[in-house]
């Protein structure tokens, strides 16, 4: 992984949060790991894309603002794992008709069935939410290689469009992924079936 925002937000998750998303889905420490570093880009990168039109970074700064500051991502985690956190009505922001794409990619690219794929995506967007929430209105340092995050919306899409661009260059599962599921109605370079045998081979042609 070579954005540094999800690299971040995975190191923020390694040891015991990790163990519990795992146990949550019944997979074990390598396959969270695995997953959790394959879903994370591609949320990113879809916000990434959405808050790159003006209207998008505003939409998305106002529910930071409104509905995720004050937050921590270790009690979101809690409340995430009680069945809280609204992931799905996040989700349908985040990626809209395209959620179904993208959960046939997590299960293609990590070898995880449909229904645990899209929990997920529902357990990490809350996360994801809260810990840009941090970033823009607390005093936590920025990731090294990136811009510091100011309360603006223009700083949001201003970060997360880089962001979202270092992640489509980035090549293997994660660029490739974010490609298929944000392409997949336009012109790009990758689509499903392009994904689901790679994801394939990597698995061992599962």
């Amino acid at each position: 992984m070579t954005s540094p925002i999800a690299q971040d937000l995975l190191g923020r998750l390694q040891g015991q949060p990790l163990s519990d998303i795992g146990r949550q889905l019944g997979l074990s420490d390598s396959q969270v790991q695995g997953a959790v570093a394959t879903a994370l880009p591609l949320l990113l990168g879809a916000l990434g894309r959405n808050a790159s039109q003006p209207e998008g970074a505003d939409a998305l700064f106002g529910a930071l603002q409104r509905d995720h500051a004050g937050e921590d991502v270790g009690s979101v985690l809690g409340a995430v794992l009680g069945g809280g956190g609204q992931g799905a009505g996040i989700l349908e922001h985040v990626l809209g008709g395209r959620q179904q794409t993208a959960i046939r990619g997590i299960e293609a690219s990590t070898g995880l069935d449909g229904d645990r794929a899209g929990s997920l995506l529902k357990m990490l967007a809350p996360l994801v939410m809260a810990y840009l929430a941090r970033r823009m209105f607390s005093s936590d340092p920025a990731p090294a290689g990136t811009t510091p995050l100011s309360p603006t919306p223009q700083s949001l899409g201003s970060v997360l469009g880089e962001e979202s661009r270092r992640i489509g260059e980035s090549g293997g599962l994660a660029g490739g992924l974010l490609g298929a599921v944000l392409d997949q109605d336009s012109d790009g370079d990758t689509d499903l079936g392009d994904l689901l045998r790679l994801g394939g081979s990597l698995l061992g042609g599962r």
